[in-house]
């Protein structure tokens, strides 16, 4: 982690290579080419693939992954062969932060839209770490813990969840959400990136997870990142 004559992390920097400082390295060079987007790189990073395989706990979690999906955090939908987008943008906030969008799009059969998961990346400068504000308004302020695998492979696990909107601003229970593990590699051999991801909770165990491969286009960035992948609010609260 590359800290100023504060002590601090600042809020102005490609996201992933900050928190992971030398270990960023460590990271398979396509890898490194996908996390590195920034407004420094001036590339974004867009992804077109596949969902081999997306699946949710048994039918009494659904309700729990219906609430999510009103607000792009979670979806209840089940499906093999899942053609997916995810793209990802660099920009500074409206609290001058360089921030990542991760927004995935499903085309699930049988529905006229597209499921979303929406999530947009900052760090924390006081501890140095990722915050994963999710869905449409920031609502649900997550901590990540990153780590590099020795294949150059990341993972990353979620941990405390804030919920933050107006004068609320409290620790969200973790009996009413989970817990995510999220690996992500390039596969030399089929020349893809292949991730999988597992949601659990505590108590309910299973929740929700999907596993596939796509390939990465690297545009040029624009002056404004894409209308579609921005929050429709901004949380200043870490």
């Amino acid at each position: 982690m590359t800290e100023d004559a504060h002590g601090k992390c600042p809020t102005v920097g490609a996201v992933f290579p900050r928190v992971l400082g030398a270990d960023f390295t460590r990271l398979h060079p396509m890898m490194q080419r996908r996390f590195g987007v920034s407004l420094e790189s001036g590339t974004s990073c867009v992804g077109h693939g596949v969902m081999t395989r997306i699946r949710r706990g048994p039918w009494w979690t659904v309700p729990f992954l219906q609430i999510g999906r009103m607000r792009n955090i979670l979806i209840p939908d089940v499906g093999v062969d899942v053609p997916f987008t995810i793209e990802n943008h660099a920009y500074l906030d409206p609290f001058g932060r360089e921030t990542v969008t991760f927004v995935r799009e499903y085309r699930m059969p049988r529905r006229r839209r597209p499921s979303r998961f929406d999530a947009t990346m900052v760090v924390d400068p006081a501890r140095g770490s990722v915050v994963d504000y999710l869905g449409t308004h920031q609502h649900l302020a997550v901590d990540l813990d990153l780590s590099v695998e020795d294949d150059g492979s990341l993972l990353l696990r979620s941990g405390e969840q804030r919920f933050r909107e107006g004068w609320l601003d409290f620790r969200f229970p973790m009996l009413f959400s989970g817990y995510a593990e999220l690996r992500e590699r390039f596969d030399d051999e089929a020349g893809v990136f292949r991730v999988q991801l597992d949601v659990r909770n505590r108590v309910l165990g299973f929740l929700f997870g999907y596993e596939g491969s796509f390939t990465c286009e690297f545009p040029e960035a624009s002056d404004a990142p894409p209308s579609h992948v921005l929050p429709k609010r901004h949380e200043q609260r870490y």
